[in-house]
């Protein structure tokens, strides 16, 4: 029997698959046997503080340095402010929209230890992307830094679900910074169950806009369980960094989550690209860095090794970590990367390994709390070194939000299929083939490449086009497309310009084609459907060998 509820709107769990549908968790080890009452906020910070933490460091941020106890009384304020000021109650949806700061993690914590429902968000994302979010979750309430404002106001007035947003980093006087001041540094954390919905992730999919995964507050701690535990051993002298906002779950989990987990810190920075992160792990000694390939490729090329010397640990994820990146890095700084495989839909990784037990090429292992195969068509185990479809399960596993024929795709017979082909060796190390679907990997972003067709097609010099991930020895895909004008003479750098700048103004600006080149037809099957693999195929052919 599940555990009594402590959610009063239940939205989030009204709108959960069928439970037929569900993917198979399996809670075995005994560090994933938790209590039936479990609310990760409490267990990330409030146990830390009681049990004589307070006064660690916990969050670097340029020249500010947060404590355990600090953290927990700001999450305490903005919690407060959540259910005094807003009447937010236990299951209502609140959307979180900052770069990573102090504040951001504060009101994540802050919304799981009210009993709310976090939605995170890009920063880069834009009215149309956010009006979606907020319309699919039904959010009521919005935390957004000031700063993102304007494409929030745009996309509220459209979203009738929304109440209240109340904005942080400002002076004015029902900014958060105000609210929270009225408020104690005392909150009564919400009583809520293991298998209470904690945060709705939102990914790009393949096909149409992004898509809603639910996971629970005993999700939020399995990640936290499984693989910094198994593959990090952290310990309580770390310092953890990184890129990944903390929209991204890669981002929550390897700069807030994990961390906490172990009462280690975290060194956040609002704009970490990859010629700055250096300078932030030497100024923060740090040991632990999340990042994407792309980023460990230019700090290979281009750091100085002394700003790296503090690293002991590397993780990679995002994407494919090509052999030459692993490579290159081990050159730079003695250090094997750790990749790793994850997905939004599952919350964070599953597959990896680290030390002794990397095999450079492969991605690695199903890491302790999970069990993965590579299947046919038809679910059925393939033999080593035969390219297929992966499948796993385990601790945690995809529940998508009031999308049940989605959910029928990727959960079959209970186990989650993520979308790549993989082979698996006769050791049990999976080695990547490929994306199995439309989904576009750039630099460490997700980009769906129908998304973005969607939109080109909306400006009136295009009559249609198709969009595809063209390999690329810096960013490992470019997103291009391939176009068709209505007026073949409007061809040209300025349409290119045009298209691209529309794009931005339209989506989150990653998103737009970086390449665009204009044909007078695109490749179609007899029944008319355009063939994207032969589009993928030609540049596979016509690019340069790797370096």
């Amino acid at each position: 029997m599940p555990e009594a509820t402590a959610h009063r709107d239940s939205f989030a769990r009204d709108n959960l698959p069928a439970a037929a549908d569900w993917p198979l968790i399996t809670l075995t080890r005994p560090e994933l046997q938790y209590a039936a009452r479990l609310n990760c906020g409490v267990e990330l910070l409030d146990r830390l503080v009681a049990a004589g933490n307070g006064d660690r460091p916990c969050i670097w941020f340029g020249k500010d340095v947060w404590s355990y106890r600090k953290l927990l009384e700001v999450a305490n304020r903005i919690a407060a402010v959540l259910v005094n000021d807003l009447g937010l109650v236990p299951g209502n949806r609140v959307l979180l929209r900052s770069a990573n700061n102090p504040t951001m993690v504060a009101c994540w914590l802050a919304v799981f230890k009210a009993g709310g429902v976090a939605v995170g968000t890009m920063p880069l994302y834009r009215a149309r992307e956010l009006g979606h979010i907020l319309n699919k979750a039904q959010v009521r309430f919005a935390l957004c830094d000031v700063r993102l404002a304007d494409e929030l106001k745009a996309a509220g007035a459209q979203a009738l679900s929304l109440e209240q947003t109340v904005y942080f980093n400002s002076d004015a006087s029902d900014s958060l910074e105000a609210r929270m001041a009225r408020q104690s540094g005392e909150f009564r954390n919400c009583d809520t169950a293991l298998d209470d919905v904690a945060l709705i992730a939102f990914t790009s999919g393949t096909t149409g806009p992004a898509k809603g995964t639910v996971h629970f507050h005993r999700d939020v701690m399995a990640i936290c369980d499984c693989f910094p535990r198994s593959m990090l051993q952290p310990s309580a002298d770390d310092i953890f960094c990184g890129s990944p906002p903390l929209a991204f779950t890669f981002g929550l989990g390897g700069l807030a989550l994990f961390p906490f987990r172990f009462g280690a810190s975290t060194a956040l920075a609002e704009k970490p690209t990859p010629d700055v992160l250096p300078q932030i792990i030497s100024d923060h000694r740090a040991t632990v860095i999340f990042t994407a390939p792309t980023a460990y490729r230019m700090m290979a090329d281009n750091a100085e090794a002394k700003h790296l010397a503090s690293l002991r640990k590397g993780v990679s994820a995002g994407e494919h970590l090509p052999l030459a990146i692993f490579d290159a890095w081990q050159r730079k700084t003695g250090i094997k990367l750790i990749d790793g495989l994850g997905s939004t839909e599952m919350l964070h990784i599953f597959i990896s390994a680290a030390g002794e037990g990397i095999r450079p090429g492969a991605t690695g292992r199903a890491i302790p709390g999970y069990e993965a195969s590579v299947v046919d068509e038809q679910g059925k185990p393939l033999p080593p070194g035969e390219p297929g479809r992966l499948a796993v399960r385990g601790a945690t596993g995809c529940r998508y939000l009031a999308d049940p024929e989605r959910q029928r795709k990727y959960v079959q017979d209970g186990w989650n299929i993520t979308g790549d082909t993989y082979k698996m060796d006769a050791d049990g190390y999976f080695w990547y083939q490929a994306r199995s679907d439309d989904m576009i990997i750039s630099a460490g972003y997700n980009i769906s490449g129908p998304e973005v067709e969607g939109t080109l097609l909306e400006h009136h010099k295009v009559k249609e086009c198709a969009v595809v991930g063209a390999p690329d020895a810096e960013r490992g895909m470019l997103v291009k497309a391939f176009v068709v004008l209505r007026k073949p003479e409007d061809a040209g750098s300025a349409t290119v310009k045009e298209l691209q700048d529309y794009v931005k103004g339209q989506i989150a600006p990653y998103k737009y084609p970086r390449v665009v080149e204009f044909v007078d037809t695109l490749p179609r099957t007899e029944t008319g459907k355009v063939q994207r693999f032969k589009l993928r195929e030609q540049e596979r052919r016509e690019a340069p060998p790797p370096r």
